[in-house]
């Protein structure tokens, strides 16, 4: 992550001072944002995705709203600050949202300085798009990870402290651990979900399955953490889920058995007493 940082601030840098010296610090931003907490190739690809079209959108709607007679002066401020309130309140469904806010705020705001914006805008949706090509570009071809490669790893992990908390040894019974580790595989969640239907049709494995069914486990599992114990065809089908993370064609169904057992613990009411017998 480090090196890819490096190379596309340096590359952009290199670009933005070249090629657009009054707006270099557009490309910058833009290849730092796509970049930031890098998850994987398609999580950079992602995000890069979501900031072009924001921005693009952002610049059509600005343009529109500039058109409007009425909207100068005390106008420009309502709805300037209203665009920040949306795309801050948006922001967590998809960047998208964000990207778009931020460009009709900036629209408005040099229309409320008395410089025309159209020229303006069009030009950083420019560099907006050169910026986020250098950060997929750094993603892709300097010490690539591949996104797929991280969900594993990170399915692997929440199947890891699931078993944790399942030991019956442990002195203490509680589901945090584990839906911290899911909180980090949800995270891959967005950019698995946008490219379901193209990678089903590239590849048999299905990630974003794998992370729909590992998060319908969450509620019969946290269940069963808190009771301290689980029936044997829990641990059985958490035991063939965690080796089937080595062989990608077999993680969907080994965590589909995985949520069968879960949910038929919670039906047949599991007890820390029956299991302990058993």
């Amino acid at each position: 992550m480090a090196i890819q940082m490096a190379t596309a601030l340096v590359v952009s840098f290199a670009i933005g001072y070249v090629l657009f010296p009054r707006h270099w610090a557009w490309i910058v931003l833009t290849a730092f944002i796509v970049n930031s907490g890098n998850r994987g190739r398609l999580d950079v690809a992602h995000k890069s995705v979501l900031r072009v079209l924001g921005a693009a959108g952002g610049t059509v709607l600005a343009a529109i709203v500039g058109m409007l007679p009425s909207v100068h002066g005390p106008a420009s401020v309502v709805l300037m600050l209203a665009a920040v309130f949306f795309g801050t309140w948006l922001r967590p469904f998809s960047y998208g949202w964000w990207a778009l806010s931020v460009t009709v705020a900036l629209a408005l705001l040099q229309d409320f300085a008395g410089v025309s914006p159209t020229g303006m805008l069009w030009d950083r949706l420019q560099e907006i798009v050169i910026g986020a090509i250098i950060g997929v570009a750094a993603a892709w071809f300097v010490w690539p990870i591949r996104s797929t490669a991280t969900l594993r790893r990170r399915i692997a992990d929440a199947l890891a402290t699931l078993a944790t908390a399942l030991d019956r040894q442990q002195p203490t019974h509680t589901p945090y651990a584990f839906f911290t580790a899911l909180a980090a595989v949800q995270q891959l969640a967005p950019a698995f979900r946008a490219t379901r239907h193209i990678t089903k049709r590239v590849r048999p494995e299905c990630p974003a399955e794998w992370i729909d069914t590992l998060l319908a486990c969450r509620e019969p599992a946290g269940k069963l953490i808190e009771q301290g114990s689980a029936p044997p065809s829990v641990y059985q089908s958490l035991g063939q889920a965690r080796r089937a993370m080595r062989e990608p064609t077999e993680i969907l169904i080994a965590l589909q058995q995985l949520r069968v057992s879960l949910d038929g613990a919670q039906l047949n009411g599991s007890s820390p007493k029956t299991d302990a017998s058993t």
